[in-house]
């Protein structure tokens, strides 16, 4: 026992040699993650920041993500520059889109009092953000590094967001604890999702690794608290509601309202 124990670090220390792909920190990327969105969103740091703070800081962090994934595309044989640059380019059309979910919020809920409050204080809106973020880097192949940012998101908001979901302008998350929003699940515009709501798959096995197994969400369709959807065939049609705790693996055609229709038992009576 003694010997096992003594000899423990060069057990790690070869463990290492065999778990060899290169992983960014998550540290620094949570560093970074916070540090972007306060960039973008001064309010949640602090206000009146001076022009050559925020463009010393957006150098920082294009410096920072260069340092990041630079070891992780050593294998992909592609330009961590390049890849770099390419996604500081979609920061200014990303940014539009937030304010436009952020607009969503306040609209929405009569409990946002202005979109400051959205921004400082939704977990939703947070979540949604950083699965944006993530979701660029998805699309340009960086392995790994998307799935670490938004799995911050979810420590810190309970809101589980595949970076590699597509989901529209004008996404709402109320509340938002429990949602489950998979990998290969598409959502169109004007989507509203309540909390404890899973968008997954029917069955989980690794040959379908690749395959649309997530159910496709039209726009202006709201999901009340507690849903489940499921399977790469469902489509729920837009302009569609879908009630509270229903669970769904078929398609839905537009314009349809769904719910689930409880057996109440009060004191021995029952009642729907």
């Amino acid at each position: 026992m003694a010997d096992s124990v003594k000899n423990f670090p060069q057990r790690l220390y070869k463990m290492t040699k065999v778990l060899c792909r290169e992983v960014p920190s998550q540290t620094e990327v949570h560093h970074w993650v916070d540090r972007m969105i306060n960039l973008l969103f001064p309010v949640r740091d602090r206000r009146n920041v001076p022009l050559y703070e925020i463009e010393a800081e957006w150098n920082r962090l294009q410096d920072d993500l260069l340092r990041i994934i630079t070891p992780l595309c050593a294998d992909q044989d592609c330009d961590s520059q390049a890849l770099s640059a390419r996604f500081f380019s979609e920061i200014p059309l990303l940014y539009t889109g937030l304010m436009q979910d952020a607009k969503i919020y306040h609209q929405c809920d009569p409990a946002a009092f202005c979109r400051e409050e959205v921004i400082l204080c939704y977990p939703g809106f947070y979540a949604v953000a950083v699965y944006r973020l993530a979701h660029v880097l998805y699309l340009m192949h960086i392995p790994i590094l998307p799935r670490v940012i938004t799995e911050y998101a979810h420590s810190q908001t309970g809101i589980d967001i595949h970076p590699g979901a597509t989901i529209g302008p004008r996404f709402y998350i109320d509340h938002g604890t429990g949602v489950v929003i998979g990998e290969t699940c598409v959502i169109g515009k004007n989507v509203k999702v309540y909390q404890g709501v899973t968008l997954g798959a029917k069955f989980v096995d690794k040959e379908l690794q690749g395959v649309r197994r997530h159910p496709k969400i039209e726009d202006n369709v709201i999901i009340y608290a507690g849903s489940t959807i499921l399977g790469g065939d469902t489509v729920i049609g837009h302009d569609t509601v879908i009630g509270g705790n229903v669970w769904l693996t078929e398609s839905v055609p537009p314009r349809s309202t769904v719910y689930h229709q409880p057996e109440i038992s009060i004191n021995g009576a029952k009642r729907r």
